[in-house]
């Protein structure tokens, strides 16, 4: 298999995108209204997050 001209996403590339983009959409439509803006990734656990059990 070929890799795609440098300038054009590959397959893979392409699901991504529109993995994140539908995620962004879901965040969108569940928190609205609202003031902050919505965020795809989930930030660093804190210290006080040492007893929270991370499942992703």
């Amino acid at each position: 298999m070929s890799r795609p001209p440098h300038n054009e996403p590959t397959p893979e590339e392409i699901k991504e995108k529109h993995r994140l983009e539908e995620a962004l959409e879901e965040g969108l439509k569940e928190t609205f209204p609202a003031s902050d803006p919505v965020n795809v990734t989930q930030p660093p656990p804190s210290r006080g997050d040492s007893h929270v059990k991370r499942t992703d």
